[in-house]
């Protein structure tokens, strides 16, 4: 964690569902480049299983494959803001609905629905850290549906940006990577209320 005030920005952040400029605004920059070297013990998998667990636990026993895509893009950005540190090693990709991490796209491939069962992932393999990481990012994304967590994810720049580099117009298909330090410093900038 990066200071002993993160607790209370993320404590912020969940309470201020309607308020994320709010939330913004009070933390600080994040300016440090992320290490994309550096190879979390967890894979997307662990932090899918952990997400669709979370769900069941409150008792939504499933929820769309492109929720959890989206869920997932969000669990790795604000890792990376608030942990400096990716949350999982797989790469994610600008896809024309939005960021989609292709390793948990092959798992969850024709699937209507997803439950804790249809992912072999380990979440006991997550860290306290990355725990309160993903929570905290379930109490503030986990009420939207997968069409606003997509429409969202298209007017912020990681997605658009690496869209336009790679000449990828609306609609169109593509596999360009959304870097970590590009989610870096886009959510930095939004963690320090200058983005």
């Amino acid at each position: 964690m990066k200071d002993k005030k993160e607790p209370d920005l993320r404590r912020e952040f969940r309470q201020g569902r309607n308020s994320i400029v709010k939330f913004c605004l009070m933390a600080e920059q994040t300016t440090e480049e992320v290490n994309p070297v550096a190879q979390p013990n967890t894979t997307v998998h662990d932090v899918s299983k952990y997400i669709l667990r979370w769900f069941a636990d409150k008792g939504e026993d499933s929820i769309t494959p492109w929720k959890l895509q989206k869920l997932v893009y969000y669990c790795q950005a604000w890792s990376l803001v608030w942990d400096e540190e990716p949350v999982f090693p797989e790469e994610i990709q600008a896809w024309a609905n939005g960021p989609v991490c292709p390793e948990l796209y092959r798992v969850h491939k024709g699937k209507f629905r997803l439950g804790p069962e249809d992912i072999a992932g380990a979440p006991e393999n997550l860290s306290e850290e990355q725990k309160s990481t993903v929570d905290s990012v379930l109490e503030f994304y986990g009420n939207e549906t997968g069409r606003d967590l997509s429409y969202l994810t298209h007017t912020e720049g990681p997605w658009s940006d690496v869209r336009v580099r790679a000449g990828l117009g609306s609609g169109d298909r593509g596999n360009a990577v959304i870097e970590f330090n590009d989610m870096a410093q886009y959510y930095g900038s939004l963690n320090n209320g200058t983005g």
